[in-house]
């Protein structure tokens, strides 16, 4: 029997990791790289595109309630003065005189108090006199010696034409809910929809971070998967309640530990002024529990702006009752990097083989996920290569699969256990007389002979 080693990941393991086989690289490395920026490899661009796909199909293609939406990246800058992101988008920031390191005045505080200490929200003299008065240290000097408190937007600034004037001033999307909220009525009218129905998107947002870090965990530029989901007033603590659990579901059908995952209901005095619920979905990173998932009551804010910025209508008549009004909303945001950093997290492990000395890593992720569901092996290449690319062929048109000649078996079943590559089918003498072939588990590593008229059904089984 195999016994697990726990490895307690740290974050340097998961970015070596995750560099050596091809998930996730820093990005513009031959110059030098860019600061906070990545690139996603063979691997993980498979893996990324995996966890949209099983969060599409839960919230979107197989959901009776919901539709999707690919909104535009650039939008009429008067949306971010409704939205409120112009005006109130903004981090607290503060300098270190001594370094010139700048720092979120809030993150200053909250991890100098352990998390005991929530400043968000503060005024910014508030949170200046609290940092002095505990003599709160620069983390990457230790001097205590910091610039006063200044607003900064988060927004990246971008211009529309072929002149850079204020008036063509344009910005890229920090959320991709926005975009939702002005199709409302067009998606609407042309789905004919009755309330209570959501509109789910995936797409790209930009956040001009002060403090990212954490690897992937907080970037500027990121990927959304979210749902803003619309009903009637004074049905949506049912639906909050509706999409908490269903959020939790889906987490666990990833393969997500509740061990791992908790909820934190935001108290009513720290709620946000257009929510009348929140809920933060953490997980237990390498640095301890942190966000995942926010699901949030927004009520009718967002419709009440853009229908007074616009003088557009966007209140919704219920055609049972004849009764207009313009509908609540419930948002589950969840960002891709995260949850693919938190997968990888929790799937990576090393395990003691029978033999007690010698180990394997593993990356016990989910069938559906793994960037591989099968690999292809002949077992010599220079008498079994033929027909193994015919079972690669084969099987290339049902599920992703790859195809590994180099090396030795073991080696190779090591490397795709390592990545997660749930099957591996070797072609081997036998197999070219009875065209029967060899299926190894990744979890088990048990074996059994199937015949390759009958390997795509047993391994689409396996798959289910």
């Amino acid at each position: 029997m195999e016994r697990m080693i726990d490895l307690n990941n740290t974050l340097e393991q998961l970015v070596n990791y995750a560099k050596q086989y091809g998930f996730i690289y820093q990005g513009s490395e031959i110059y030098g790289g860019l600061a906070n920026t990545w690139d996603y490899g063979p691997l993980g661009v498979l893996l990324k595109n995996n966890i949209k796909n099983a969060w599409w199909d839960s919230f979107v293609k197989k959901n009776p309630y919901n539709v999707g939406l690919d909104s535009a990246i650039l939008l009429n800058p008067e949306t971010w003065v409704a939205s409120g992101h112009v005006g109130g988008f903004q981090d607290p920031l503060m300098d270190c005189k001594s370094c010139k390191s700048r720092h979120r005045a809030d993150k200053l505080i909250e991890s100098f108090s352990k998390g005991t200490v929530d400043a968000d929200g503060w005024p910014k003299q508030k949170m200046y006199d609290y940092i002095v008065e505990n003599k709160i240290k620069c983390p990457v000097c230790g001097s205590v010696n910091y610039t006063e408190i200044r607003e900064f937007n988060l927004m990246f600034k971008t211009s529309q034409g072929v002149v850079e004037e204020a008036k063509n001033q344009i910005y890229l999307r920090p959320e991709t809910a926005q975009g939702i909220f002005l199709n409302f009525k067009n998606v609407q009218r042309t789905t004919r929809r009755r309330i209570p129905f959501g509109i789910g998107q995936i797409g790209k947002s930009f956040r001009n971070e002060i403090t990212p870090g954490n690897f992937i965990f907080r970037t500027r530029e990121f990927e959304q998967m979210e749902l803003e989901f619309f009903c009637k007033p004074g049905t949506e603590m049912e639906w909050f309640v509706y999409w908490k659990a269903f959020a939790k579901t889906f987490l666990q059908g990833l393969g997500l530990s509740d061990l791992n995952v908790r909820f934190y209901d935001h108290p009513q005095e720290k709620l946000s002024f257009y929510s009348n619920a929140t809920t933060d979905i953490l997980y237990q990173f390498p640095w301890g529990f942190d966000e995942l998932w926010g699901i949030a009551s927004r009520t009718d804010y967002d419709l009440k702006q853009h229908q007074e910025h616009s003088k557009e209508n966007l209140t919704y008549m219920d055609p049972d009752t004849n009764e207009k009004y313009l509908p609540y909303v419930i948002e589950p945001s969840l960002g891709v990097e995260r949850l693919l950093l938190a997968i990888l997290n929790e799937s990576l492990v090393e395990e003691v083989l029978a033999d007690g000395v010698e180990t394997r890593t593993v990356l016990k992720i989910s069938k559906k996920l793994a960037p591989y569901q099968v690999a292809v092996f002949p077992l010599i290449k220079k008498y079994h290569n033929d027909l193994a690319l015919e079972v690669y062929t084969k099987l290339l048109d049902e599920m992703n699969t790859t195809y590994d000649d180099s090396g030795n078996i073991g080696k190779r079943y090591r490397r795709q256990d390592a990545i997660g590559t749930p099957f591996c089918v070797t072609i081997d003498n036998d197999s070219l007389e009875s065209r029967i072939v060899t299926i190894r588990f990744r979890d088990s590593m048990e074996q059994i002979r199937v015949s390759i008229d009958d390997l795509v059904e047993t391994l689409k089984k396996e798959l289910i």
